[in-house]
């Protein structure tokens, strides 16, 4: 039996797709912070290059990969498609269980399919020093990344508390030449403030965005660059559900239900807006499932209306699924998933039923990565076992039922630099929150 499912260096994609050209409805525009108006894109000059704006702002179908991302992606991709039959054997389910995985590239997930086009299109602007924040650390290692490619400095502000827990992506960081805070930092005015009024402030990402973004307009020649959540990330990611539909006809099959997990969104997005054009433009029936922390579940119990992106209200105002910007997630180990609110295109999707949303704990979502890596060999990063752990529910209503679905999910990044999350839970010490 086949389990892997490859393409050629040739079938990389050659242009990004825009789900912006195929919702039914338009999405609402970014607000101004402080007049509440449409957001005119020269408002955000101040922390992108005007190359990103326009793809942030783009209602066209395909945008053109340029020729270098394309040479520096073939480093990596196309990532492979695995059949997870070892673990629809364990369950005893008649399920085909498929999973795109990211965890092949350089920085260990899929962040860097738009850390290396945000770098590029940063230095063809003559940006200098890029600023940004991370949570787990996959996004700060993979602009690291990006920017020791392209000759950038990069300031990264990580989240305190994935700070303290991972330092092994923190020294991945120093390892591609970046420089790294724990957030809330010493080094922004709004980071000092929280700190005098909490020492032991676990941090956020919004804490951390708000950090970068002060350090970003009071450096010279400095830009902002964000992992996840806006329109240009998404595009930018949806390599992965482009290669995925080309793999899955490779393999004879056509997916049921498809499932990611969501944090901001950007792995999500990558994966499912090309097979969400299939489902506007072809008709087809996908379930599509966005899968989130039960601790952080901005989809399954947020409020869609405009917020802030950050902690100390700088950004645009979005309109997307949020806990309030003010939110502060408990310190679960999934720390890419530790934001207030979802991409505006995801929450969008949501809105329009063109997708749905479930939430899980934490102990559910590392049982069900240890019974992967047990069967499949890989271990998880802890955010992608929260679509590992939908799945497997998934696949056990299979059995209940004698249904043969086939379920799709992307495996968004491997867990090799999360062991102490592992460490944790299989010694008692993981709870629930």
């Amino acid at each position: 039996m086949k389990t892997r499912f490859d393409l050629t260096e040739a079938e990389i994609p050659t242009a990004w797709y825009n789900l912006n050209a195929d919702f039914p409805s338009p999405l609402p525009p970014p607000l101004h912070p402080g007049t509440g108006q449409p957001m005119p894109p020269d408002a955000l000059e101040a922390i992108f290059p005007r190359n990103l704006i326009e793809q942030e702002i783009s209602g066209e179908r395909w945008i053109e990969i340029p020729e270098p991302v394309r040479e520096i992606y073939a480093l990596w991709r196309p990532t492979p498609l695995l059949r997870a039959v070892r673990l629809e054997r364990a369950l005893d389910t008649p399920a085909h269980i498929y999973y795109k995985y990211e965890g092949v590239s350089p920085a260990g997930s899929h962040k860097v399919n738009t850390s290396v086009p945000q770098a590029f299109y940063n230095k063809e602007a003559g940006t200098k020093r890029l600023a940004t924040e991370t949570g787990a650390g996959q996004w700060g290692s993979s602009l690291a990344f990006a920017c020791s490619l392209f000759g950038l400095d990069c300031n990264v502000y990580m989240v305190r508390v994935s700070y303290d827990h991972k330092p092994y992506r923190r020294m991945l960081m120093h390892t591609w030449g970046a420089t790294v805070h724990a957030s809330p930092s010493s080094q922004t005015d709004y980071g000092r403030k929280l700190l005098g009024e909490d020492p032991d402030c676990p941090g956020s990402l919004g804490i951390a965005i708000s950090e970068a973004i002060e350090d970003t307009v009071k450096t010279p020649n400095t830009k902002y660059s964000l992992g996840s959540v806006l329109n240009h990330v998404c595009l930018h990611q949806s390599v992965i559900g482009e290669e995925t539909i080309k793999q899955m006809e490779i393999a004879g099959e056509e997916p049921d239900v498809i499932f990611g997990c969501c944090g901001g969104g950007s792995n999500f997005a990558g994966l499912t807006f090309p097979f969400i054009r299939r489902k506007v433009v072809d008709g087809k029936q996908y379930r599509i499932v966005g899968v989130e922390p039960s601790a952080c579940p901005s989809l399954t119990q947020g409020e869609l209306r405009y917020d802030f992106g950050d902690t100390a209200q700088t950004t645009p105002l979005m309109k997307m699924y949020t806990l309030g910007h003010d939110f502060m997630p408990p310190s679960i180990h999934a720390g890419g998933l530790r934001y207030h609110g979802m991409s505006p295109m995801v929450s969008h999707a949501l809105q329009l039923g063109l997708m749905e949303a479930e939430a899980y704990q934490q102990t559910k979502v590392f049982e069900a990565a240890v019974q992967f890596a047990r069967t499949e060999g890989i271990v998880p990063a802890p955010e992608s076992s929260h679509a590992i752990a939908a799945v497997i529910n998934e696949a056990l209503k299979c059995k209940e039922e004698g249904a043969k679905r086939v379920l799709l999910f992307n495996l968004s990044g491997h867990g090799l630099l999360d062991l102490a999350s592992y460490e944790n839970y299989l010694h008692g010490g993981l709870q629930d929150v």
